[in-house]
């Protein structure tokens, strides 16, 4: 067995072989803001920069390791002052504010809930949530804090404890009140096994499910993220993720703060730009870097030769990268981006870890907390290039796996827990040196004329197309083959949407995709609908053209491919004419 600070250490020297061999031994009772943060990081580099923040309107924060503890500890303070007690729900509804991270040591540290939640949820959504698990307080801006008082009124439950920062707001107590309180709080005896988060999931497929991680699952088993990412102590880790999202908590808090590394965010008040953000990333010396693939896709649009980057380590999750993304990014950087995979109900499951041998479009072997396996509904494990469940072991008891789903229903607990396995639901295969190929969501698999056809490598082909920014790919309904392969695609700027692309794109698909899986339908479209994590809801498309098909109706820029892809095609089959 190896102890959480031996772990620790193993994690900071990128000495992982004997997290595979020992399991981490993590005592009964556990705070990982007393234990790590400050039993480790601010009792050895108290001056080192915690969390460096910086907004489009030129304002920055820097707060060392010993004022972040500081900090933190006044809003725990002043939490305690309002009455939130040990275990109440503290729901957390911000931008990415230096606030987030300061609720986020405070509640774990004080033994409070944390709920965190995602600006852009509507007053439904909230309704939603509130419903399910009704918070002992809230933390929020003026704009979530106006939806969240319509809320209060419409559900005729007032919350006891409302805070509010970045502005005022009748009947809220602002965050400032803080700065009177002490720099010393006491840590919460929090046993390992207590409810420490509690995540909606972001709804690809259905309603939301509250999934319960706890005062181990996370801060420990996100020593799995940290080695993932590759950071190490007096590194400058960034993330792209909005707070409301469970990434946010793996690599904008836990990833760095494990190993005392430094923390970088760059808030922006209104659209994205990726080009202010690679200029941040150069200018703030970022040497360990995470973003979701709608980022990576972004970037490579840009001239990155503009750059000078001090990049060691790149990393993508939230949907497996397509290979043409990550060629590009070691083209313009020289940094080989990484893929890793993990759910909201898990920390890192399967990657690519530092100075393993990468093939791209593969999503690694199994992290050291782990036992990942393809199986059938069985429970069987599938043979070698067979595609199956992603599902992990338990009675390997992995560390960072969540608890389970806060009131589901029994039927939603069975689908998901299944004799010895978690099943994911996701699927994927292994190759014969065991290393994962991920296919898609098991909802997302298209079945056309009894084949099986993940989304997902059709996806990457689209994504080759020098035309095409994004793609994504469902089964639009047909009374003979149960489904047509239809492709999704937003084209990069300065390119039109006309027969003759939807011909080329078509041809360029049909010499790298078996013949059954070449999408007989192309959409043309300015956007796709994503959850708050950037997950394309292939659900949403289903349901939309599952209306269009029962109404036979035909949408605007829509082509076939028996109607543009003539039967005497003479050019060359593949040879894209788009640049």
């Amino acid at each position: 067995m190896t102890s959480v600070r031996d772990a620790l250490d193993l994690v900071e020297r990128g000495d992982l072989e004997p997290l595979r061999r020992d399991r981490i031994e993590v005592p009964e009772r556990f705070n990982w803001a007393r234990e790590v943060f400050e039993g480790r990081n601010v009792l050895r580099s108290p001056d080192r920069p915690a969390l460096i923040w910086a907004d489009d309107r030129d304002h920055e924060l820097r707060l060392s390791y010993r004022e972040f503890a500081e900090s933190g500890n006044r809003l725990l303070n002043l939490l305690r002052r309002l009455g939130l007690k040990e275990k109440q729900p503290l729901f957390v509804m911000l931008p990415v504010y230096p606030e987030v991270w300061l609720s986020y040591y405070a509640a774990i540290k004080g033994g409070f809930v944390l709920v965190p939640a995602a600006t852009i949820l509507s007053p439904t959504d909230i309704e939603y949530r509130f419903r399910q698990l009704r918070p002992g307080a809230v933390l929020a801006d003026p704009v979530s804090a106006k939806k969240i008082d319509w809320v209060e009124l419409s559900t005729g439950q007032p919350i006891p404890i409302k805070l509010i920062t970045g502005g005022v707001r009748p009947g809220w107590t602002s965050v400032d009140e803080s700065r009177q309180e002490p720099t010393e709080a006491a840590a919460a005896e929090t046993r390992s096994s207590d409810p420490l988060f509690l995540f909606f999931t972001s709804g690809t497929t259905g309603l939301p499910k509250i999934v319960t991680h706890t005062h181990t699952s996370y801060p420990v088993g996100h020593l799995a993220t940290s080695a993932w990412i590759g950071v190490r102590p007096g590194d400058v880790h960034c993330n792209i993720s909005q707070a409301g999202w469970a990434k946010f908590a793996w690599s904008s808090f836990f990833a760095p703060f494990n190993v005392g590394a430094s923390t970088f965010s760059f808030y922006y008040s209104g659209r994205f730009d990726p080009r202010r953000q690679l200029q941040e990333l150069q200018d703030h010396s970022v040497t360990t870097f995470c973003a979701p693939p709608t980022v990576w896709r972004m970037f490579i649009l840009e001239d990155l030769s503009r750059y000078r980057f001090h990049f060691r380590e790149c990393v993508s999750a939230g949907e497996p990268l397509n290979p043409e993304v990550i060629d590009a990014w070691r083209k313009g950087t020289g940094v080989t981006l990484r893929d890793g995979y993990g759910q909201t109900e898990s920390t890192l499951m399967i990657a690519n870890m530092p100075g393993q041998e990468i093939k791209a479009g593969s999503v690694g072997w199994p992290s050291f907390l782990y036992d990942v396996r393809v199986v059938d509904e069985h429970g069987a494990e599938a043979k070698t290039g067979k595609e199956g469940n992603i599902a992990v072991y338990l009675p390997s008891h992995p560390l960072g796996l969540f608890a389970g789903y806060l009131g589901a229903s029994p039927e939603v607990t069975a689908k998901a827990f299944r004799g010895d396995w978690y099943f994911t639901g996701d699927r994927a295969y292994r190759d014969a040196d065991g290393r994962f190929w991920f296919v898609g969501r098991a909802d997302d698999v298209i079945k056309s004329s009894d084949y099986r056809i993940g989304p997902f490598e059709v996806e990457s082909v689209l994504a080759e197309h020098p035309a095409v920014a994004e793609a994504a790919v469902i089964g639009s309904p047909d009374p003979i083959r149960g489904a047509l392969v239809k492709g999704f695609i937003i084209l990069k700027p300065g390119q039109t949407p006309t027969p003759e692309l939807a011909q080329d794109i078509f041809l360029f698909c049909r010499t790298r995709l078996a013949h059954y899986k070449i999408p007989r339908i192309v959409e043309f479209t300015s956007e796709l609908p994503k959850t708050i994590s950037g997950k394309i809801r292939r659900t949403e498309l289903r349901s939309t053209e599952a209306e269009t098909r029962k109404h036979k109706e035909h949408r605007p820029l829509e082509y076939l491919y028996a109607e543009v892809v003539k039967a005497d095609e003479s050019r060359p089959t593949g040879a894209a004419t788009a640049h």
